[in-house]
């Protein structure tokens, strides 16, 4: 059975979802804030959000839940319908549906997350000599057959690359997005890391084809 986080602060919306989700089969654990939310995520098969929370707001909710399970998938819902807070949302989420919504459309939304993310669950994938194993969090070298164990940073960075295959990616967005906090020019504390991740991910760290240099721009991960 499909366990669904759902996360909702107005009761008469939680109670109504909530039943309407158990009526079509899923089975779910309705919280009515983000606090102690981490502690049902690796349990879920997907994560329901609403924006408005007391407390910590929506979005900052979803990032952590997505940094602690990336392989969960997350979908918003709020009354925002304003293009910045879609954009804001979509940042970490997976899909962003605006209220007022019918139940039919939300849950044809949440089968269509289930899916692709089984299918990427099922699935590994090839950059140069790294085999990706989404599901498992593991990156196996194809050379040797060893797994290439990063650092909880490490990891983070590099998942914040494969969540952003082929674009181009300023420091600023990097840092922010892996630390959640403000870039301040000139902190040296990615490049750091960067240079630690390429000694185990890259053949060549002094000549790097898999996390690229874009001078004077940021760096880009090929797909």
């Amino acid at each position: 059975m499909v366990q669904i986080l759902y996360i909702e602060d107005d009761h008469e919306i939680g109670k109504w979802v909530t039943e309407e989700l158990h009526d079509r089969g899923y089975k779910v654990k309705w919280l009515q804030t983000g606090e102690g939310s981490l502690g049902y995520i690796q349990e879920a098969d997907i994560v329901v959000l609403d924006v408005m929370l007391p407390g910590l707001d929506g979005f900052t909710v979803g990032k952590r839940l997505k940094k602690e399970a990336p392989n969960v998938p997350i979908m918003m819902l709020s009354a925002r319908t304003s293009v910045e807070d879609k954009l804001q949302g979509l940042e970490f989420s997976d899909d962003y549906l605006t209220k007022p919504f019918h139940p039919d459309e939300l849950v044809a939304r949440i089968e269509v997350l289930l899916r692709r993310f089984q299918k990427q669950k099922r699935e590994s994938f090839i950059i140069q000599h790294l085999e990706i194993i989404p599901s498992e969090n593991r990156i196996i070298d194809q050379r040797t057959g060893d797994e290439i164990l990063l650092t909880g940073k490490q990891y983070h960075i590099f998942h914040y690359f494969l969540k952003h295959p082929n674009q181009i990616l300023t420091k600023e967005q990097i840092y922010e997005g892996v630390w959640e906090e403000p870039y301040i020019d000139g902190d040296k504390t990615l490049m750091v890391h960067i240079r630690y991740l390429r000694e185990k991910v890259e053949q060549d760290p002094a000549n790097p084809k898999i996390i690229e240099t874009i001078r004077g721009i940021g760096y880009r991960v090929r797909q």
